[in-house]
């Protein structure tokens, strides 16, 4: 501690408190779950009274460890957690899965692509985002780390859910228990968002960052989805904007790609201004 930061904090740290009450002498009263410093009391931080600060702490941790890495933006990849590397085609569970390897080269080479813009900026801008676990969201890591940049891995608590990749940078590896929250951390600091063919979890991201651009809530970004073919026969698209459930202008929100050289350029070429 510097002198200006001892003048500037006359009273004891938390940290220094924290550290000389596991000092105290052991004693029935020292021992009462009561006695415990309130911030060091696990079982009390986890009480059900206590969800609205675990939901601030969520949100903040994350937050605060990227400001002091001076992340200024990302570049989301949302996609399929088990579409397995091609030298891994032969654990595809379905020929449907076999035909999906493809993206995971294509995220790959998307995210070196965009990584080589992002150490332009010595890794301030374009950080490559993805959810730290398998399939798509692995070769998102592998690209950004290949390229020789950082990456951010946004995880979630699961019942069955696997450690994050080997890729994600270390120290911008998260871990969050409330969905909502992480998805927030998704699209805080999001330039432009890649969709890749996946399940629930994928359609469930894409459909809240579509539904908040739609209504305003969210400011427009490039919302690139691979692969047309795979998004035409699972969604009907043209039905929802028939059917008037969605207006035809909602269609503009987002675009198709097939290759990473095509989102990039999309991506280049983006014109905020244009959105207005």
């Amino acid at each position: 501690m510097t002198e200006d930061e001892a003048r500037a904090h006359p009273f004891p740290r938390s940290r220094e408190d924290a550290e000389s009450a596991e000092k105290t002498p052991d004693t029935p009263q020292t021992r009462a779950p009561s006695y415990k410093l309130a911030f060091a009391d696990m079982d009390f931080l986890l009480r059900e009274e206590m969800r609205a600060i675990r939901l601030q702490l969520e949100l903040l941790k994350p937050q605060m460890i990227l400001d002091e890495r001076g992340i200024e933006s990302t570049v989301v990849m949302f996609g399929g957690a088990r579409i397995p590397a091609p030298e891994h085609k032969d654990r595809a569970r379905t020929p449907g899965m076999a035909d999906l390897v493809r993206y995971y080269d294509e995220a790959y080479e998307f995210a070196k692509l965009m990584t080589e813009r992002s150490l332009q900026t010595y890794g301030r801008e374009f950080v490559i985002c993805t959810g730290g676990g398998p399939g798509v969201m692995e070769a998102g890591n592998k690209g950004a780390h290949d390229a020789g940049g950082q990456s951010i891995g946004l995880g979630i608590v699961l019942p069955h859910e696997q450690a994050p990749n080997e890729y994600v940078t270390p120290d911008l590896s998260f871990n969050f228990h409330y969905f909502a929250i992480r998805k927030m951390h998704f699209l805080l600091r999001a330039r432009a968002i890649t969709v890749f063919p996946g399940g629930f979890g994928t359609l469930d991201e894409l459909f809240e960052t579509l539904t908040l651009m739609q209504t305003g809530r969210m400011k427009r970004v490039p919302l690139l989805l691979f692969g047309r073919e795979f998004w035409d026969e699972v969604i009907g698209w043209e039905a929802l904007a028939e059917a008037g459930t969605i207006s035809p202008e909602d269609l503009d929100l987002f675009r198709f790609v097939d290759t990473a050289e095509e989102a990039v350029r999309i991506i280049d070429a983006y014109d905020p201004k244009a959105c207005e």
